[in-house]
């Protein structure tokens, strides 16, 4: 190996590494474990003025879904959209043949949403941030 490498910090990496380095793990990952039939999935909330008030953005591979983020804008909780995001993205990972879900969320975000929704916790790191705790769900779709 005469060649010298080196390491060098990268700003912005999805403009650039991003696609390289996934690219390289997921040729790994097919070559371990198979195709992972990987695919995105997103649902929006629309006000009526088009504006984007909520959503869901998740993935399905290995006939798993991974809720990504979930999120409604603050005066609109309460009203279902959440339920009605969640259970969409369910419906159309089961279409694809997800089997299971999983996600994960910090205490002062919905774990008991998710609780409400059938999502068992099966890990927490304390104190992350500081003060909280990040909590990991799982659930049998």
């Amino acid at each position: 190996m005469d060649k010298v490498y080196q390491i060098a910090y990268v700003e912005k990496p999805e403009e650039s590494a991003w696609g390289i380095i996934g690219q390289g793990v997921g040729a790994y990952n097919k070559e371990q474990a198979g195709d992972n039939a990987f695919q995105r999935l997103c649902y929006v909330l629309q006000a009526p003025d088009q504006d984007i008030v909520g959503g869901v953005i998740a993935e399905t591979y290995w006939d798993w879904l991974f809720i990504d983020l979930l999120w409604v804008q603050e005066d609109l909780r309460g009203h279902g959209f959440g339920h009605r995001l969640l259970t969409l993205a369910e419906e159309e990972a089961r279409k694809r043949g997800a089997k299971n879900a999983y996600l994960d969320t910090f205490s002062f975000q919905a774990p008991d949403f998710y609780a409400q929704h059938g999502y068992q916790v099966f890990g927490e790191l304390q104190d992350f941030p500081p003060g909280h705790k990040r909590s990991f769900f799982t659930k049998q779709l």
